[in-house]
């Protein structure tokens, strides 16, 4: 699929079935623009995923999600994803993505973006979701609705998204945590804490799902009206499933109300399959009802206990959080994260 916006054309590229095929060229030089739009914007490459890595998410039939591109001198140079949820009524589309340094203000950024956006329009959907990293700078700073955070307001991307519409609602910080680190927890009485390594096992696959459900309810999402994301046994099943081609690896730490025999609380650290490399922190919830415990301390420092067991030497995790959610900031400052960089969440009723 093509379309000619301004000079610009845009191009959809369809993922492939495999990173070692040779129509995976152009899906791997979009990862590649991605790798190169977050070192520039916090300033490492720890942030970075390979093609490998990324590719099963591009295959999730309950979340579509479309990759389009634009070429300058040869080479992919800018790319945006388009994706949503496939059973959303509220008519929402997350995007994601950037311009190569060199290519900037040339209306490349702007091509992408009117295209994605019509196709939104297109499809009756509301409101646009996107999140981009703000390096620091200096000069006035905008601060969202939440009061919490802010971004240079003179930085190229924010003038940019403001000038097409775009409201910042929420501020997300990047940490870090060096490893190894030294952490200990206490269980409280009523509760147990049970770890794993891959996929997880049958009799807990329906209370994981209702986590991850509650995370897209529950976790602060300041103005951006986030819709719930449904997820059934079925559908973690297949997902994990799917991301056994992954080369990385999923370590779970969860815990369980021993009166219900449910599990309240959960948190995911996504390893890649090399030492050399930090590890990604990706969900954490305790269910709110559950709160009070400390049970999120506590299954911070259980993962992070299990990675250090189960596979010793990486350098880092990295972790990201709201502003607004004092609660895990606090946990997260209290167990060693040092912010490293943030980004900014935006949206765009249509």
């Amino acid at each position: 699929m093509e379309d000619r916006m301004s000079d610009h054309l845009v191009e959809e590229i369809l993922p492939p079935v495999s990173v070692d095929v040779p129509e995976a060229a152009d899906f791997l030089a979009a990862v590649d623009v991605k790798n190169a739009l977050e070192l520039e914007g916090y300033g490492t490459d720890e942030l970075s995923y390979t093609a490998a890595e990324s590719l099963p998410g591009w295959h999730d039939e309950t979340q579509p999600i479309r990759l389009f591109v634009v070429r300058a001198d040869g080479r992919i140079v800018a790319r945006v994803f388009f994706s949503t949820l496939r059973d959303d009524v509220t008519g929402t589309a997350w995007l994601g993505g950037g311009v190569l340094p060199d290519y900037r203000n040339r209306g490349i950024g702007s091509a992408l973006l009117s295209h994605v956006e019509s196709i939104a329009r297109e499809a009756g959907l509301k409101r646009l979701i996107l999140y981009v990293v703000s390096a620091d700078g200096p000069g006035d700073r905008l601060v969202p609705p939440t009061g919490f955070g802010s971004v240079p307001r003179d930085n190229a991307e924010v003038r940019f998204l403001v000038a097409r519409g775009f409201a910042l609602e929420q501020v997300e910080r990047a940490s870090r945590l060096a490893l190894p680190a030294r952490v200990s927890f206490t269980v409280p009485a009523g509760y147990r804490v049970h770890t794993w390594v891959g996929r997880t096992p049958e009799n807990w696959l329906a209370d994981v799902a209702h986590l991850l459900t509650r995370m897209s309810t529950d976790a602060p999402s300041a103005g951006l009206e986030e819709p719930e994301d449904v997820w059934t046994a079925d559908r973690l099943r297949e997902n994990q499933e799917r991301f056994e081609a992954s080369p990385r690896t999923e370590l779970f730490a969860v815990v369980e109300h021993e009166a219900s025999g449910r599990l309240v609380g959960f948190s995911v650290l996504s390893a890649p399959a090399e030492l050399d490399r930090p590890v990604g922190q990706e969900d954490t919830l305790v269910l709110a009802e559950h709160r009070g415990h400390r049970l999120g301390m506590l299954l911070k420092t259980a993962n992070i206990e299990h990675l250090q067991r189960a596979r010793p030497g990486h350098p880092a995790i990295i972790t990201f959080n709201a502003e607004e959610n004092r609660h895990m900031l606090d946990v997260n400052e209290a167990v060693g994260f040092v912010p490293i960089g943030y980004e900014g969440a935006w949206k765009k009723e249509l």
